[in-house]
This record gives C-alpha cells, structure tokens and sequence, in this order.
C-alpha cells in the first residue's frame, strides 16, 4: 500500500518535470541553469526534504537531453564565476551578459 503511494508520487512528479521541461524548451531557444550543489543546499535539515522533493537534478538532465534532442542551448553557469554588475542584476561571464533577476527555482515549481 505504501509502496503504490510512493509510486503514484513519483510518478506524478515524473510527469510533471517532463511537462514543464518539454514547455521550457519548446518556448526558449537559449536555457541558463546555475550549477546548484545540492549537497551544500541539504546542509540546511529544515529545508533538505523539501529541496529533494523538488527533483532539481532531474529536471536539469531532462533539460540536457530534450535540448540536446530539439537543437536548443543549455548553459549551466557556476555560480562562483557570477560577478555583480549592480546591485539588482548579475553578470554572467560566461555568456557575457547582464541577467535579470528572477526568483528561484523553487519558487517556480
């Protein structure tokens, strides 16, 4: 009984992550991910369950294959390599531009 809930939870999941990457690749030719570490993110026990809940990895190697598969463009960014330009919008060195700023990825999803 356990087992079949778990199932249908990852599942649902599952198909949500496929159904948000496949409408964020269809709609964007460029994608720009920062190179979250989870590990150091599960530091924090009040937040860990809920940041592995949200399957943050799986939905970058969903994002990796589906722009692979479409021609499209994934650019994970390390965060270390982020230098601010002011105070309300990063600057990629990477990519060489200015970004904006946009909530988190756990407020989206």
């Amino acid at each position: 009984m356990v087992a079949e809930y778990n199932e249908k939870i990852i599942n649902q999941r599952n198909d949500y992550l496929h159904k948000i990457t496949v409408q964020l690749v269809k709609d964007n030719d460029v994608i720009v991910m920062e190179d979250l570490k989870a590990k150091n993110l599960l530091r924090n026990h009040k937040l860990s369950r809920a940041i592995v809940n949200q399957s943050w990895r799986e939905m970058r190697r969903m994002l990796e294959y589906k722009c692979a598969w479409c021609g499209k463009t994934i650019v994970i960014v390390n965060p270390y390599k982020m230098t601010v330009a002011t105070s309300s919008a990063p600057f990629c060195q990477k990519i060489g531009h200015l970004m904006p700023r946009i909530s988190p990825p756990s407020a989206i999803i």
